[in-house]
């Protein structure tokens, strides 16, 4: 029996894999979702992790039976413009674990900040977040691809517009192995989408052939308003942006078959359940 299936995008939110990833599957099933996103090792540390391969794929095995789809999010400590060499070949290593664990799970990728960089060049920092990219994928053979997640702009501009993500990944050498995951709060933060400006930022992004590309999307309202760049997530109809405008993202049709992760905190109930439905509401166009 397959559950959760719907004519609106796969809705989710952020589980734990405090109890595994079959149970965090489980979990987000539970909830009513379509969609989720976790953390496959401690969010804390680039420490490649030993994994239980079993929990793994039955994780992936349930996701399929009960139409789940689900993310991976790389650690917090993941900087793709980190110069230092060691800790380069730390975050080489981090992010094919992330990979490895990703694929085992049947995920659909792993999402990556675009990186950031202080250099007095910004062009240093820009090479050395392909040449960090070009190292994982040149070892990577798996379906589940790196997603780069726009930016805020809090502490760097970097990895702020629509042409910066789709130039990096133009430039890498394994762009097949590439796509994008929109952050609808980080978008707003950073001065890239315009208050009332959702069909323009749709057209920019159809000329540079990024919605094609983006394989999930972070569904997060903003605590700061508009180019404030302050990463501060707020619950979906409760920040500066909006209900109106975050039901243009949940209807737009380029993004219909995209899912759709909640990075926000929890209900009355300790949990997504209830955000989880009212943005499916809002992906039917169900009024308020």
């Amino acid at each position: 029996m397959k559950s959760n299936e719907q004519d609106t995008p796969k809705i989710g939110c952020h589980i734990s894999i405090r109890k595994g990833y079959l149970e965090a599957a489980h979990s987000a099933y539970l909830l009513g979702a379509g969609a989720y996103q976790y953390f496959p090792k401690n969010p804390r540390s680039l420490s490649v992790k030993s994994f239980n391969m079993a929990d793994a794929l039955s994780c992936a095995s349930y996701s399929k039976e009960y139409g789940l789809v689900s993310i991976a999010h790389t650690p917090y400590p993941t900087n793709l413009a980190v110069h230092d060499p060691g800790l380069m070949n730390k975050t080489v290593e981090s992010l094919l674990n992330d990979l490895i664990i990703a694929e085992a799970c049947g995920s659909i990728g792993v999402v990556v900040h675009f990186g950031k960089g202080k250099s007095a060049d910004p062009l240093t920092d820009y090479r050395q977040i392909l040449a960090a990219l070009d190292e994982v994928l040149k070892e990577w053979k798996g379906r589940a691809k790196l997603l780069i997640e726009n930016q805020a702009g809090d502490g760097s501009p970097m990895g702020t517009t629509l042409h910066e993500l789709v130039q990096i990944r133009s430039l890498a050498s394994f762009p097949e192995k590439l796509g994008f995951c929109f952050d609808t709060c980080h978008a707003y933060a950073s001065g890239l989408w315009r208050p009332g400006g959702w069909k323009e930022l749709v057209e920019i992004g159809n000329q540079l052939g990024y919605w094609r590309e983006v394989g999930a999307i972070h569904l997060n309202d903003s605590v700061y308003p508009f180019a404030s760049r302050k990463d501060r997530h707020a619950g979906i109809g409760c920040g500066a942006i909006g209900e109106s405008q975050l039901r243009e993202v949940l209807e737009c049709p380029l993004l219909r078959e995209v899912p759709f992760v909640l990075e926000t905190g929890v209900g009355a109930d300790g949990t997504h359940h209830e955000e989880i439905q009212m943005a499916q509401e809002w992906a039917r166009g169900t009024p308020s």
